[in-house]
């Protein structure tokens, strides 16, 4: 009886399971927000591919996507809002305290992510978190 479950299982771990993925039909370069229709399924046993369309359709790739290659969390995120060298508004608020001068941004992303940028009036580079429309918290 032993001998037949480690038969089993030696059986169990050598099959190769497969699972439909997504994949690009298409190249898409980094920066663009992907589309229902530049995506396929596909079967693959890569374990780390993405598989639901939620987690793809109307992001913008981070890097090139080729077609027919399986598509990582990595590779995808929120469309960025703020681009480099955008003119931006820096705001800081503590208590009831609020102030806002005008920057430049020094990088490039969505909503939420920390990037770099520059006061305008004091040429200073600080951190701050992009707000949903489009200024920069700093602390």
């Amino acid at each position: 009886m032993k001998r037949l479950l480690t038969i089993a299982l030696i059986l169990a771990a050598t099959t190769e399971l497969y699972a439909d993925i997504l994949v690009p039909i298409r190249t898409i370069r980094a920066k663009e927000i992907i589309a229902a229709e530049d995506l396929a399924t596909k079967e693959s046993d890569d374990t780390g591919a993405l598989s639901d369309a939620r987690d793809l359709i109307g992001f913008e790739a981070r890097v090139a996507l080729y077609p027919g290659r399986p598509v990582r969390p990595g590779d995808v995120g929120p469309p960025a809002i703020v681009s480099r060298n955008d003119l931006i508004s820096l705001v800081f608020i503590q208590g009831g305290l609020r102030i806002v001068t005008e920057g430049r941004s020094l990088g490039r992303g969505a909503v939420g992510e920390t990037i770099r940028a520059m006061n305008m009036s004091s040429r200073t580079t600080i951190s701050g978190r992009i707000l949903s429309d489009g200024s920069i918290e700093v602390r």
